[in-house]
């Protein structure tokens, strides 16, 4: 089949551990077509296929080309062009860069998945315009991402916005050294403020912590999920709401630290963690005494594009 060459159609894609999802985009933002497939976990190989069979499926379900952009977790390396740093280890190690325009015989663009997310709510989200914008994806893990007037800042060593991997600021008590982390490290803001953080230390507080073990089924504790925890702590559990407390404290001064050294207008959440409504009005009530400023204007937002913010900014690196 025979496709016209659309200039102003931009196709993304989220490359995902579990999913990968493709759409199209239209100049002005409109989402014009949208596929999601299962990831061919531990394959490269297959993963390059999936990519190839994706994007094939939506340039054919629109008549036309588009230009094609990634989002991955990870990065590619400026030492070496392989990607690093990649949960999706078969992927690690690998010229994703080099093979994937290859295969599909156009220009590609990559990016960090957390980059493409601040990407798309600078774009058209919920920090459209603004001229710094740090990007938070709280979820089974914490990425950061920053765009900058509009465009994505990657850094010398490809690492712009990994703030999930700075150590806890101001940590005290039981927060120094704190949790290990997969990275290598201990006491790393994602060991912190992911879903699974916020799990663990709720289960701690029940009536088994001062035991020194890990709380048991029968606590009443243990196997909470993050937005069930909310919502105890909305009907009143005090032990939920002082978890939150907790996760809202730790969240201050982790995104003071960004403050101080970004200085971004606006911070935009996403991920599931993102719809704990009341971390918006309290997490800016916090960070002031951590922040080197006497007035902080800086806002803190949910995001407009949700679950896809990630694949829209994939489809903004090619800018308007």
């Amino acid at each position: 089949m025979r496709y016209t060459i659309a200039a102003t159609m931009r196709i993304g894609i989220d490359l995902g551990g579990t999913k990968i999802e493709g759409i199209a985009i239209a100049d002005d933002g409109r989402e014009v077509a949208r596929r999601r497939i299962a990831a061919p976990r531990g394959d490269y190989a297959d993963t390059l296929a999936a990519l190839s069979g994706l994007v094939h499926d939506i340039e054919r379900d629109c008549g036309a080309r588009g230009t094609i952009g990634i989002g991955i977790p990870g990065t590619i390396s400026p030492a070496t062009g392989l990607i690093k740093n990649s949960n999706s280890t078969w992927l690690n190690g690998r010229p994703l860069a080099d093979d994937f325009p290859r295969q599909i015989e156009r220009p590609v663009r990559f990016a960090n998945d957390a980059n493409c997310f601040a990407l798309s709510e600078a774009t058209d989200g919920a920090a459209a315009g603004a001229h710094i914008v740090f990007g938070v994806i709280i979820g089974t893990g914490t990425g950061g991402g920053v765009a900058m007037d509009g465009k994505v800042l990657v850094g010398a060593n490809a690492i712009g916005g990994e703030w999930g991997h700075n150590p806890l600021p101001a940590a005290t008590g039981v927060e120094s050294p704190g949790p290990p982390c997969y990275c290598g490290r201990s006491g790393c803001i994602e060991t912190f403020l992911s879903g699974p953080a916020l799990e663990r230390d709720y289960a701690s507080s029940g009536p088994s912590a001062g035991s020194g073990q890990a709380p048991s089924a029968g606590s009443g504790q243990a196997g909470i999920s993050a937005k069930e925890i909310a919502a105890r702590a909305a009907s009143g559990d005090k032990l939920a709401d002082a978890a939150l407390a907790r996760y809202e404290d730790r969240m201050a001064r982790a995104l003071a630290s960004v403050i101080n050294v970004l200085d971004p207008d606006v911070i935009v959440l996403g991920g599931g963690l993102s719809n704990i409504d009341r971390v918006y009005d309290n997490v800016p009530r916090l960070w002031g005494r951590h922040i080197f400023s006497d007035a902080v204007v800086t806002r803190l937002v949910r995001a407009k594009h949700g679950d896809s913010s990630g694949v829209r900014g994939a489809a903004w690196l090619w800018e308007r």
